[in-house]
């Protein structure tokens, strides 16, 4: 029995925090705009495509970024817009698709395969794509193909808010006439060694041998190879509302300190966000939870912009405790929990001191790794233990 053809729809949203930041604030429709930091120490998070044309591009400093473009806007003004338009867009796709993986805060993967007994996958993708545009506003593109890789960069080739279809059985015709960095994980190293083999273009792969490939590549070569005829044979996963990731402490004797409190509160939010890293994820919603001596049990939660990091996440716990603590009662159980969980995605992170931060979160987990996760803590942890 033959297996059902293959359909595979890559959505992206163009531009996704520059198009909520035109969408929070017209003024800026057809400007030059950089979301990022600031002008000295910021990077690049996204810019808009009247950016681009001047060599703009993400992760880069902006220091160089003002320098190819100073007419261009800095903005991030929007920030706690992003979460809620990727929610928003997560729940329109869900409605509708048999089968999607969230690749990222603003990438999606469906997979169509055997819906075509039923309908269209083409008009059916380009009806959702409609759905989402005409309810958030929000340019997106997307890429049908027969599986994951040609899609995205069918997605990438139809940019922006456009889409493409390349039909089964056209893989190899449609990747031919591209730059073979198309292709991702063909760094500057390894787009020297190509060029050097004479191989500029896709096409230009399958006119050597998988031999003179991996002679050169190693395992590589073999994996560009087969790229290159237009095969890849990852599958979608099933998106699920991700796990959360909680702690939560009964205390021996019931608290009343304040300070005791707060010092276990940072402690409980470092040591999920840790968990939260490993796991490579981003967390967009924070909840704070107490129980009293009487065993009733409160908690409050609030979205957050999609983040990782400690010194974003345990501002808003205080908060929240604070909000939901009758003050004066004494506490019998203090917990925390992180949901609506993502893949990490380099854009949720690349403001004000992005790289040192993340250096630095690198450098703290890697102690934590050998030595355990309690081996670094924050001063009032310390300080406050009892």
């Amino acid at each position: 029995m033959n297996k059902p053809q293959r359909y595979i729809a890559h959505l992206d949203l163009d531009s996704f925090f520059v198009s909520v930041a035109v969408l929070s604030d017209p003024s800026l429709k057809g400007k030059a705009v950089i979301v990022g930091g600031s002008k000295e120490r910021g990077v690049v998070t996204t810019c808009s495509y009247e950016a681009r044309k001047f060599g703009v591009h993400s992760a880069m400093p902006m220091k160089k970024a003002m320098q190819l473009c100073p007419h261009a806007i800095i903005t991030n003004a929007a920030r706690g817009e992003y979460s809620r338009y990727s929610r928003w867009v997560t729940d329109i796709i869900a409605s509708k698709a048999p089968l999607f993986e969230k690749a990222s805060i603003d990438e999606f993967y469906i997979d169509l395969t055997g819906m075509d007994k039923y309908f269209d996958p083409y008009q059916w993708t380009i009806d959702l794509r409609n759905k989402i545009i005409d309810e958030t506003k929000l340019p997106i593109s997307f890429g049908l193909a027969s599986n994951k890789m040609v899609a995205k960069i069918a997605t990438d080739e139809a940019k922006p808010n456009g889409y493409l279809f390349v039909q089964p059985g056209m893989e190899k015709e449609f990747l031919a006439p591209l730059p073979v960095n198309k292709f991702s994980g063909v760094g500057e190293q390894t787009f020297t060694v190509l060029k050097s083999m004479g191989i500029f273009l896709i096409g230009d792969i399958l006119k050597k041998t998988e031999a003179e490939l991996e002679k050169k590549l190693g395992k590589w070569g073999i994996d560009l190879y087969q790229k290159a005829q237009g095969l890849h044979f990852g599958e979608v996963h099933q998106y699920h509302e991700a796990k959360s990731i909680s702690t939560e402490n009964t205390f021996e004797e019931n608290k009343t300190d304040i300070d005791f409190l707060l010092s276990e509160l940072v402690r409980m939010t470092e040591k999920i966000a840790y968990e939260l890293r490993k796991d490579e994820k981003l967390a967009g919603c924070i909840a704070v939870k107490i129980r009293y001596p009487d065993f009733e049990t409160t908690s409050r939660q609030t979205t957050i912009d999609y983040t990782l990091r400690d010194d974003e996440l345990i501002p808003v716990a205080i908060d929240l405790f604070h909000k939901l603590y009758r003050k004066g009662t004494p506490i019998r159980l203090l917990g925390v929990r992180l949901s609506e969980l993502t893949n990490h995605a380099i854009q949720g992170s690349l403001f004000d001191d992005a790289e040192k931060k993340s250096n630095l979160y690198k450098a703290i987990d890697s102690v934590k790794d050998k030595y355990g996760k309690y081996s670094l803590q924050k001063a009032r942890t310390v300080r406050h233990k009892k």
